[in-house]
């Protein structure tokens, strides 16, 4: 038996602090020695962070690099181990997206990044170039001062593997296992037995299954060893990168790390067989002619065994049953982990959210509170940084420290209510009398106006949900700034407009709605910025926003209210998707008040409630929330334009789609091609409803059946 102990890591690094991720990258190599590992792998340019962007442009990005990486070699880090860095390298005029490959203080060799991913999210060919050399590897002088340090001038750099005198070991990066033709393939037929991913994957509802079944089928009918490694958290930008560091042999997953977390380091480990690759690939026939006519990849010769030989006391690592999380539970704890880092690297005293009672802003009243769960647990359980950046953000003195999810909540989040006479009632004309209490954090309002019951369900489950999470929570009517607008307008154009029950326009309707929706936001801003003056706390807040996917695909949302915020939770997630996690979270967060919120209709209340009428959301855009969905998920997955959507989710927002935003609602070529298959499928209709009424078939029920003898029912349609 050869075996071999491998270890990868989950990395919660920070674009361009170097600083915090060489600690984070220093720890990782020490646990992974303290495990007894002779390979150590990162994520994909650990050094820099992935999500430099356009810092990648400057040389300081990449000078900075070489510097830490020095400063690794120079150490005794890489002492019997092999390590995988990640990081920028310059060559000739090129800038690469590099794996280097480092053993007992050498470089043994760099390998450039040959497919970038270049689409969604990403833009890698941006900042970097694609390797394209296959045939062979060249030489890299490496920088003077990184030569003289290391008293190593030149060192292989390209596409190819390091023979040990026991195994072969090769790099691939991210991107290259999802494309059509993987390194792997290659690889394994010129005998390399173990690989090594780094990536920079981020989270996507329902993503990891794909991303386990890559390395699944990458090794399991080639054989190998495939060790994956990847960010975990909020580097800066708006993405949350989801971990699942795992090792996987034979297509059997033996080690996986965590999704979703809060520490800053993680590590997987196994011990594997390398014997058990060889004989797999030796069972198979069509591997074994496959290899024996392979195209022949460069390869760097070590003198160094990396693998032990056979002891009792050294078991290898099982299968193990795959951990997957439910989309509701990604809902909670992705945005949950991902505004903690966010938060506690912001600067930032907390989070303010203005809270309707509607099923969006208590989606992300919800996530904050699992966010306060999550830090209180981790706390709890030892983790020293979440509790130092805890008691820094809270605000803790004398040794105190967040114990409890809702005090924790009650120091960091501050949810405000924001009435008017459509949310408060109808029927009302004149001053709202309108307290502050500053001592408290609280409002109130008297009015001489009856409430109507959406409204008062409304304020009511807002504050109830408030109370559960433990948030500060805030009432307050702004009708006297609404009302003061108007009056304004009123003296400059001597008229004031209308509500359309009222008798207004539709213009009138929509101007009124926006004065409010825009008022609410501006309301929300101030309040972030100077309620930690008032409660003499340093900082500000962060204000969160609450428009989902589905609403920014349609553009149903008033711009400068709830689409304008610091953070936007919930803007890559469907409304189907957060109706199923209000569900969830009324059970598992323990918000029960969350399962009314979701049964009900959803609504703007921005027009004047009446016995009659009142505003639902489904009404205004012309369409349920359930076909909103299915329209994104055409749009967005399979690109449809206007006539294939009327002939046939992904949980990403639209900033990376391309496409204009100015559309003509009826543009007359896409839209006369669906009238002509609407008057097709009329056509078609009374013509099958002819046909079967002359064979005595009955088209009832939506679907054309056969009317059973002695039934009152149809049969199944035909």
């Amino acid at each position: 038996m050869r075996l071999l102990k491998v270890a990868t890591c989950n990395l919660n690094q920070w674009a361009m602090d170097f600083d915090c991720n060489m600690k984070n990258i220093k720890e990782s190599i020490s646990r992974a020695k303290e495990a007894g590992a002779v390979i150590r792998l990162g994520p994909e340019l650990e050094i820099t962070g992935y999500g430099c962007e356009d810092h990648f442009l400057e040389l300081d990005t990449v000078n900075h690099a070489w510097d830490c990486l020095k400063e690794l070699l120079l150490g005794d880090w890489t002492n019997g181990i092999l390590c995988s860095f990640g990081m920028p390298v310059i060559k000739g005029s090129e800038r690469y997206n590099c794996q280097v490959l480092c053993l007992d203080r050498k470089i043994l060799m760099i390998r450039p990044k040959m497919w970038l991913a270049n689409d969604g999210n990403y833009r890698e060919l941006r900042w970097f170039t694609a390797w394209k050399q296959k045939e062979h590897l060249e030489d890299f002088l490496l920088p003077i001062d990184i030569s003289e340090a290391l008293s190593q001038a030149v060192v292989p750099f390209g596409y190819g593997y390091i023979q040990f005198l026991d195994t072969a070991v090769a790099a691939e990066v991210c991107e290259e296992l999802f494309s059509p033709m993987p390194p792997h393939a290659e690889l394994s037929l010129n005998g390399v037995e173990v690989f090594m991913n780094a990536s920079g994957s981020h989270h996507q509802l329902r993503k990891l299954d794909l991303r386990l079944r890559a390395f699944i089928g990458a090794t399991h009918t080639r054989g190998g060893v495939y060790m994956y490694s990847n960010h975990q958290g909020c580097d800066g930008g708006r993405l949350y990168y989801d971990g699942c560091s795992c090792i996987v042999v034979n297509g059997d997953v033996v080690a996986q790390g965590s999704q979703f977390s809060l520490k800053d380091v993680e590590m997987a480990v196994a011990q594997v067989d390398l014997d058990a690759v060889a004989s797999l690939r030796g069972s198979i026939s069509s591997f074994q002619e496959q290899a024996s006519c392979k195209t022949k990849v460069s390869s760097v010769a070590v003198p160094y065994k990396l693998c032990q030989s056979f002891k009792l006391h050294r078991p290898l690592s099982s299968p193990l049953k795959i951990h997957y999380h439910s989309p509701e539970e990604e809902i909670a704890f992705g945005p949950g982990c991902w505004l903690w880092d966010y938060l506690r690297r912001s600067g930032a005293s907390g989070f303010l959210l203005p809270l309707s009672g509607g099923a969006d802003s208590s989606s992300v009243a919800a996530i904050i509170g699992c966010m306060s769960q999550l830090v209180v647990k981790e706390i709890a359980n030892g983790d020293e940084q979440v509790k130092a950046d805890a008691i820094r953000i809270g605000h803790y003195t004398d040794g105190q420290f967040p114990t409890d999810s809702k005090e924790f909540a009650k120091r960091i989040f501050y949810t405000v209510f924001m009435g008017s006479e459509n949310r408060y009632g109808s029927g009302t004309r004149g001053v709202t009398h309108f307290y502050f209490r500053v001592d408290e954090f609280s409002c109130s309002t008297r009015r001489n106006s009856f409430l109507s019951y959406s409204s008062i369900a409304t304020r009511t489950r807002a504050k109830v949900l408030a109370e559960e999470i433990g948030s500060w929570h805030l009432d307050v009517s702004i009708d006297v700034v609404v009302s003061a607008l108007l009056t304004l307008f009123q003296t400059l154009t001597g008229k004031r407009p209308r509500y359309k029950v009222d008798g207004g326009s539709n213009i009138e309707n929509l101007g009124l709605q926006n004065i409010q929706a825009r008022v609410r936001m501006v309301l929300a801003f101030m309040l972030a910025s100077l309620l930690p003056w008032v409660h003499n706390k340093p900082g500000f807040y962060l204000v969160l926003g609450s428009s989902n996917v589905d609403e920014g695909l349609r553009g149903y949302l008033t711009k400068y209210d709830c689409s304008s915020a610091d953070i936007n939770p919930i803007g890559s997630i469907s409304k189907q998707d957060l109706r199923s996690f209000l569900k969830w979270a009324a059970v598992h967060l323990g918000y029960s008040s969350l399962a009314e919120i979701e049964a009900a209709p959803p609504t703007a209340e921005l027009e004047p409630i009446r016995s009659n009428y009142s505003q639902l959301d489904e009404v205004d855009m012309g369409m349920t929330y359930e076909e909103l969905s299915v329209y994104g998920r055409m749009r967005k997955i399979f690109r449809c334009g206007p006539v294939s959507m009327f002939k046939s989710y992904s949980p990403e927002d639209n900033r990376f789609d391309l496409r204009q935003f100015l559309y003509n609602a009826r543009w007359p070529y896409q839209f006369r091609k669906i009238d002509e298959l609407v008057r097709q499928v009329d056509g078609d209709r009374v013509a099958i409803t002819k046909a079967a009424t002359d064979l005595g078939v009955t088209t009832e029920g939506g679907g054309m059946g056969v009317v059973a003898a002695g039934s009152d029912n149809p049969s199944a349609g035909v």
